[in-house]
């Protein structure tokens, strides 16, 4: 197997790799499937753990995507205010999906234009204010919202910083082959950034809560998901280093 078996490396080590790497040309993967190709970058460079020792000790993660990927990974996951907003939202808007269980309220946000539907009626759209995103009825009622101070700690604490890893591939399954011809240093959050990803359909809002049947709200994350090429675009700071 093509790799290097060190100690773990430092940010100015991984660059130097990555370099390397990207001479190397196509590599086929080490695993089929979604996951090929960040198991196959892990392994190549020798990386037990997603992450690497930065700058001033802080640890940097170190995440891949296939160029031109159409899946959607999350961003960050946070449930709305005000406290117990999302139960709310189940009980307003929640639906049977079977007369065994409780309601629940599976639903993506459209875009800021465009209303939200569920079963065929337009129910709820997104508002982007200067310091808010907000959930808002037909009427013009706040539902729920995430101010940007919420929305910034929980991004700085998934992301204080990521090597980013895009490649180009092709095959299928086992015979998949990834070319690592690009890495960027992202850090930083940007709240107009984020909201301009949102208007544009780049980044969407999952609500995914549910009832179990003894009525008890089950929640299992509102999340800010992102299509997996475009990760990049979500920070403020975009530093091309390989």
């Amino acid at each position: 197997m093509i790799g290097w078996q060190s100690p773990p490396m430092n940010y100015e080590e991984l660059i130097q790799r990555l370099k390397q790497l990207k001479r190397m040309g196509y590599i086929k993967t080490h695993r089929s499937g979604p996951t090929g190709i960040g198991k196959t970058l892990e392994d190549i460079l020798g990386i037990r753990e997603n992450n690497v020792p930065g700058p001033n000790a802080k640890l940097i993660e170190l995440k891949s995507a296939r160029k031109g990927s159409k899946s959607m990974i999350t961003l960050i996951t946070k449930a709305p205010s005000p406290r117990g907003a999302n139960s709310r939202l189940l009980q307003r808007f929640g639906y049977k999906v079977s007369s065994r269980t409780g309601k629940v309220l599976h639903v993506t946000l459209n875009p800021p234009n465009s209303w939200t539907c569920i079963k065929g009626k337009p129910v709820f759209k997104l508002n982007l204010r200067n310091d808010k995103i907000e959930i808002i009825s037909t009427n013009d009622e706040v539902l729920a919202f995430w101010n940007e101070e919420i929305l910034r700690k929980a991004f700085e604490k998934k992301f204080p910083a990521l090597v980013y890893v895009k490649a180009d591939c092709r095959g299928r399954g086992l015979n998949e082959e990834f070319w690592y011809n690009e890495a960027w240093l992202l850090k930083g959050f940007d709240f107009e950034r984020l909201k301009d990803l949102i208007r544009k359909n780049i980044i969407r809002i999952d609500i995914r809560i549910g009832q179990y049947p003894n009525g008890r709200t089950h929640d299992h994350g509102t999340g800010f998901r992102v299509f997996e090429d475009k990760l990049d675009l979500c920070f403020k700071e975009r530093k091309v280093i390989v």
